[in-house]
């Protein structure tokens, strides 16, 4: 074989060697893309409770879902497709009925875990924050990832209802407000739920609409209006009955509080002056008067009357107790609106040992456990009027002792139960 002969052989040989590792998928390939989590939705509403000497200057109710970076984390594979929907229900709740707050957002992965905690318990309700601005990032540009994820999981377990917190506004809706606060076009809201209740039609079971708005921290930091939390509760109603007619619309819960000033407009005032704006009447505005009940340091049967008249064991105000609900009732009354149910949307009791803003009405894990209990057998006892009743918290998996919120809840972050866990599940429903 003469040179110029071999040299083509071994070219050839070569040539063919490639050919074959190319084929079977060898080489190198490029590096994956990192994927880097986004920010959260900005959802801190620390409740400053007010000590018993002391009128209440600030807010004393109980706080949302609270502000961090998320971890990352693995997002279960997607299912095939959506699980079929929920069995239809009624917009009339049998009196009470059953929920608890939980933080399936940024943990997909606990999601189930989280939502089997609540249906353990015999509950039928999960309340979660839908965060506007983690969900429409750009007008029109929705993001549905971790709502399906949240809405498909619960309606695997059909017999899970969602109550669905909106609120947050995205900083192209309003910008500069320190917290939330409503869009500067309420349009942009209506477009939004609009577009939440298309996509989840029969799926979701009510809207909570907005989160305290007697606080200006809730409403850009300008003081609170009752005229413009009219205004959003008939623009979201008219949005989500027209997407979704079945769905229940709740008005938000209003934190109890005494402050009457640009900071803060007392909860009965703001009920009874929203109540003047809709005409007396609240057809058009929600389904479901939302509420907040505390029970601070008093057990659930103490009346508003003796919350304020014993200053050193109670605080000395009306709202300073979880009967604090009837007062707003007879708003409703006063109006000729007693014919709407009620729903409490946050209640409970805290055990913080260490903020002082709390730790003067906490009460240990077992009181927690026995005041929960007595306040559902009240409500089934004595307030015909009652739905949905939502505790606070199965915790946030982030949660730490530092997070004043880690103290109102029923579990603890890595998912084991406390005294009230196992009370509320034995608790005849």
């Amino acid at each position: 074989m003469t040179p110029t002969q071999l040299r083509a052989l071994t070219l050839g040989i070569l040539l063919l060697i490639g050919a074959t590792v190319a084929a079977c998928g060898g080489g190198s390939a490029a590096a994956p893309t990192p994927t880097v989590p986004r920010p959260p939705v900005a959802v801190v509403n620390p409740p400053t409770a007010v000590a018993p000497a002391a009128r209440a200057e600030a807010t004393a109710a109980p706080a949302a879902e609270p502000s961090r970076t998320p971890k990352p984390t693995k997002t279960p594979e997607p299912t095939a497709g959506p699980p079929p929907a929920p069995p239809k229900k009624p917009l009339k709740m049998e009196t009470p009925e059953y929920g608890a707050q939980a933080f399936l957002w940024w943990r997909p992965e606990l999601a189930e875990r989280d939502l089997l905690q609540v249906k353990d318990m015999g509950f039928g309700w999960v309340k979660q924050i839908f965060g506007w601005r983690d969900i429409e990032k750009a007008k029109g540009d929705f993001d549905w990832s971790k709502t399906d994820h949240v809405v498909y999981t619960a309606n695997r377990y059909g017999d899970l209802d969602l109550l669905i917190r909106v609120d947050h506004q995205p900083e192209w809706a309003r910008k500069g407000c320190t917290l939330m606060g409503p869009p500067e076009n309420m349009q942009d809201f209506a477009d939004f739920l609009t577009a939440v209740a298309t996509r989840y039609k029969g799926r979701i079971r009510a809207y909570e609409i907005w989160n305290e708005p007697n606080l200006a921290r809730e409403w850009c930091d300008q003081k609170p209006s009752p005229q413009q939390y009219a205004q959003m509760l008939k623009t979201a109603y008219a949005a989500i009955k027209k997407a979704d007619p079945d769905a229940m619309v709740i008005s938000a819960g209003m934190s109890p509080t005494g402050t009457n000033d640009n900071t803060a407009m007392p909860d009965d005032m703001f009920y009874d002056e929203l109540y003047k704006v809709m005409g007396g009447k609240s057809d058009g505005y929600f389904d479901v008067l939302g509420v907040h009940a505390a029970g601070f340091r008093a057990a659930p049967e103490v009346s508003p009357e003796e919350a304020a008249a014993d200053k050193a064991k109670y605080g000395g105000e009306r709202f300073f107790t979880f009967r604090r609900v009837e007062d707003i009732r007879k708003i409703m009354e006063k109006y000729g609106d007693a014919a709407k149910q009620m729903a409490v949307l946050e209640f409970g009791w805290t055990s913080d040992e260490i903020h002082p803003d709390y730790k003067w009405h906490a009460v240990t894990e077992q009181q927690k456990a026995d005041y929960l209990v007595r306040a559902y057998q009240y409500a089934k006892k004595n307030w015909p009027y009652m739905g949905l009743m939502s505790l606070i918290y199965i915790a946030d998996p982030d949660w730490k002792p530092e997070n004043e919120q880690y103290w109102w809840a029923i579990t603890n972050p890595d998912g084991s139960k406390r005294p009230a866990f196992d009370a509320l599940k034995a608790m005849p429903k």
